[in-house]
């Protein structure tokens, strides 16, 4: 299916490894010039160069940290008129106990998973607008709908930025610009992989057992995790030309682990 996005040009921010690296992947595969960026220089380069080289794809690496001033402008600069945003981030570490969670935990935090995306998005889209073509995707948390202590430097912002990107989406869908959010519930990204490895190499058994024990755990429907094959194509779908009427959308996708009708 020819995803009508061709020759677009695209960001993809903090892409190096996991959802946004995939998203990049499946960008690249469409014919799209991409503009990756992650903190990391060498693993960044051996990505583009692996990831250009399997899918015949035009793709940039910018070394630059997006939840900084600085590395906004890095990245602005390298790619100043984006057709295609997606921002992606690693999610902050697990929280034992919200009483130990300090104000600049909190502030670290909101830098990274909210006001940079804000930021980024503020940069982008009058210039789609003008245009006449834009697509936005934040791959977020479905922790965002689903509070839980363990994540609650992950999930309270990212349920903000849902918020912001809803209420600013009406203001550009008549300009053929749509804003999405994707909500990945447990997926098996490499540190995820890693975690797994060593569990299953402690106890003596394997990472699909051990995988699977804690899917039943977590009361995963599917019975497993997510795999990267399955969110990157879906984030070039809300991308593609055809998908110009689904904005202000915040699409779970965690093998039916919310239990929620919308």
């Amino acid at each position: 299916m020819d995803l009508g996005i061709k020759g677009r040009k695209a960001i993809v921010a903090g892409a190096s490894t996991g959802m946004g690296a995939a998203s990049a992947r499946a960008l690249a595969a469409e014919g799209v010039e991409v503009f990756v960026s992650a903190r990391g220089e060498e693993r960044l380069r051996h990505f583009v160069e692996t990831a250009s080289r399997e899918t015949g794809g035009v793709m940039h690496p910018v070394v630059a940290d997006h939840s900084t001033e600085a590395g906004r402008a890095t990245l602005l600069a390298a790619c100043p008129d984006p057709d295609i945003l997606v921002i992606s981030c690693g999610p902050p570490g697990l929280t034992e106990d919200y009483l130990k969670i300090s104000p600049q935990n909190h502030r670290d935090s909101l830098e990274t998973t909210y006001i940079a995306p804000i930021e980024l998005m503020r940069a982008s889209l009058e210039g789609m607008a003008a245009r006449g073509f834009g697509r936005v995707v934040n791959i977020t948390t479905a922790g965002a709908k689903r509070p839980w202590e363990a994540r609650l430097l992950s999930g309270p912002p990212r349920s903000a930025l849902i918020n912001f990107v809803h209420a600013i989406s009406k203001r550009y869908a008549s300009k053929n610009v749509t804003l999405n959010n994707l909500l990945p519930g447990v997926f098996n990204t490499p540190n995820t992989l890693a975690h797994f490895t060593r569990l299953a190499e402690k106890k003596g058994t394997s990472v699909e057992e051990e995988q699977f024990k804690m899917a039943q755990q977590l009361d995963i429907p599917a019975g497993r995790f997510g795999s990267m094959d399955e969110i990157g194509p879906f984030c070039a779908m809300l991308c593609s030309a055809n998908a110009s009427f689904i904005t202000g959308q915040s699409i779970v996708i965690d093998g039916g682990s919310l239990i929620s009708l919308f």
